[in-house]
């Protein structure tokens, strides 16, 4: 029971965070283009150390 007391705020406070994250990114002019090429590179570095084995 007091862990559901303790996890029921975090997961709430998540959730309206991330539903105003949402709403600004909605509203905000925003360059995709960057913002895919930044997630790429994230990837790409994520997938080149899972492939080489390489892990610091």
């Amino acid at each position: 029971m007091i862990r559901f007391v303790i996890i029921l705020p975090i997961i709430f406070v998540a959730w309206m965070l991330l539903v105003k994250i949402i709403s600004d990114v909605k509203k905000a002019n925003v360059d995709w283009t960057g913002v895919t090429t930044i997630i790429g590179f994230i990837a790409l570095a994520f997938w080149l150390r899972h492939v080489t084995g390489t892990v610091s």
